[in-house]
């Protein structure tokens, strides 16, 4: 069974970076894309950046562009997400996420795509 685990939340003032990691029990080039997604407290969940594992093509939230990167690192098997110039909007449980089959659109993708997702990891930006 497959489980996503991520790391590297923490706390961090206005302006700050972390990067964030997900590796998986797996084969991590098995799934056909990988997202970050975050939930802050009273509000629903929203994608932040999804990657394609076959020719790294990305997606940004228009929230997070020009300060979030996400990439993958198939010998590592991990996937990250580096996020700088962070603002206390940004605090969150930030979750990785992986889907499985594949779209022939890639800017169709959303939450629903994502099937197999990690427990998650505190952000939090102070002001």
């Amino acid at each position: 069974q497959v489980q996503l685990v991520e790391s590297g939340g923490g706390l961090v003032q206005t302006g700050g970076s972390l990067r964030l990691s997900c590796s998986d029990s797996g084969f991590i080039l098995d799934f056909y894309a990988m997202g970050w997604f975050r939930q802050a407290p009273g509000k629903e969940r929203e994608g932040v950046s999804y990657i394609k594992m076959t020719d790294a093509k990305t997606t940004y939230a228009d929230s997070v562009k020009g300060r979030f990167i996400i990439s993958r690192d198939n010998a590592k098997k991990k996937v990250y997400l580096q996020m700088t110039s962070l603002k206390p909007e940004d605090t969150a449980v930030y979750f990785c996420a992986a889907a499985r089959e594949p779209r022939a659109d890639w800017g169709t993708i959303g939450e629903t795509d994502f099937t197999t997702w990690g427990q998650g990891t505190q952000v939090t930006v102070s002001s």
